[in-house]
């Protein structure tokens, strides 16, 4: 090959280390195993799935350079050096002025809500998600989706799903005032809607909406620069620039954020909140003493804030890495679409999300079709995926009745650096196993139901058994 011949195979920018081996089983086994777990993939245990698609919330792999860097993990109670490690990584790739460390994402919306949000405030968002819904909640908040209608519909091919439809930001502060909405909450890569981004566009008006009447705009991070990849990659403008550059840019349009460094940052755990304004860092370093940990550790180890400020700059140094992973979700999608199975379009950033509706539309929302399809899955190819629809929205407070949401699915989330596309394949072949035999596929029925978050540890039956 001579050296203007183009290489076309764009292979994962990395090569692997250390290997763990996983475990097959058969359908007997695994229909055994569902049974077990109340028909709840996230109550399988792990050396049980073949393939796990739950989360790719602490799966991913991290790095030799993560992995030395725990080595020099500073264990003092105060005062880590870690931690300063970890301060100057936000600062420098995102910008913000102050940051408090917690053990994970929802441990800084909890304090984030408990600050910002008054009871009887109003929390518009760009789709809910269900532990940030429910701090709102338990802080006295309502939540309100301003997200675009075209996120609510499946087959809808736009690109920035993810945005934040102004006209519905324009009638909330028409019908409850400004002083009632303390902030936005904006998240990248909407995860409900099938990881959708919102454009740069969209949040420049936002910024110059939310300045006229006062109100912050608060990220959740938690997938943002896999958002600033697909900006870079489809709006006008910005093929240029970097994700770091993008990455930026958004901070600089935001008054803050609460992340989960278990996604973007490639590790296990932890996470923190950060702003800029001096108030609101005061009060959420005394908070966080409370509930998570000193404010130089928040709930984390040395050695794991020292992953975290390794993987913030893991995952921005270079586009190359969130490329590979984008081009990875991308492939089962592709998979999945030309042969046919209902999915949300366009494809997302961390995962492919199976249309529950469309695939049994025979099966009313009620008797949780996603529920039963991710079980179904399971059973049929060892692949643990979850439900996001009726199950993961929960009941209305008010009415008790189940939410009922326009999209119901199922989420087949990709960890970061696990898995080769081969096993995507295995995946891809277990969901055209299981259409074969959708129609015969019927609904679930509680027989334990949490109070909250009931996706997590709730347990059912088939209704076919009542």
């Amino acid at each position: 090959m001579t050296g203007n011949q183009r290489i076309h195979t764009q292979a994962e920018p990395y090569k692997i280390k250390v290997v763990e081996p996983i475990k097959m089983t058969t359908i007997e086994y695994r229909s055994k195993c569902i049974e077990e777990a109340g028909y709840n993939t996230f109550l399988l245990r792990s050396e049980d799935v073949y393939i796990d698609l739950l989360t790719d919330s602490g799966t991913s792999a991290m790095s030799d350079n993560q992995w030395a860097g725990m080595m020099l993990g500073d264990e003092a109670y105060a005062g880590s050096r870690n931690f300063y490690e970890l301060e100057k990584a936000v600062r420098d790739v995102y910008g913000f002025k102050y940051i408090v460390p917690t053990h994970q994402g929802r441990g800084a919306e909890h304090i984030m809500s408990q600050i910002l949000i008054n009871k009887g405030d109003y929390v518009p968002g760009n789709m809910f998600f269900t532990t940030t819904r429910l701090h709102q909640e338990l802080a006295g908040g309502k939540f309100v989706d301003v997200i675009v209608d075209e996120a609510h519909i499946p087959s809808n091919e736009f690109p920035f799903k993810g945005n934040v439809d102004m006209d519905k930001m324009q009638k909330l502060v028409d019908d409850v005032g400004a002083d009632k909405i303390p902030y936005v909450s904006l998240e990248g890569c909407v995860n409900m809607a099938g990881g959708q981004p919102f454009s740069m566009a969209n949040l420049q008006d936002l910024k110059e909406f939310c300045d006229k009447h006062n109100i912050l705009i608060m990220l959740d991070a938690t997938r943002m620069i896999e958002n600033s990849y697909f900006i870079q990659q489809r709006e006008k403008g910005y093929g240029h620039k970097s994700v770091a550059q993008i990455l930026r840019e958004i901070c600089d349009l935001s008054d803050g954020c609460a992340m989960s460094s278990k996604k973007d940052h490639l590790v296990n755990i932890g996470g923190f909140l950060a702003m800029n304004d001096e108030e609101f860092f005061r009060k959420a370093k005394a908070m966080v003493v409370v509930y998570e940990g000193l404010h130089t550790y928040g709930g984390m180890a040395g050695r794991d804030m020292e992953a975290v400020a390794r993987g913030i700059r893991e995952a921005t140094e270079t586009d190359d890495h969130v490329a590979a992973r984008i081009r990875q979700t991308q492939y089962l999608g592709n998979r999945l679409k030309d042969e046919g199975v209902p999915i949300i379009l366009p494809i997302g950033s961390h995962a492919v999300f199976l249309d529950a509706k469309a695939i049994l539309p025979h099966v009313d929302q009620d008797e949780y079709p996603a529920q039963r399809l991710a079980a179904e899955l399971y059973v049929e190819s060892g692949v643990r995926s979850m439900e996001r629809g009726n199950v993961s929205s929960g009941r209305d407070p008010e009415t008790g009745k189940n939410r009922r949401p326009n999209l119901e699915l199922v989420r087949l989330t990709i960890p970061r650096r696990v898995y080769t596309n081969l096993h995507m394949d295995v995946a891809a072949e277990g969901v055209f196993a299981m259409m074969e035999r959708r129609n015969s596929i019927k609904g679930l029925k509680f027989t334990y139901e949490p109070e909250m978050l009931r996706f997590f540890q709730g347990r059912f039956e088939p209704v076919d058994l009542v």
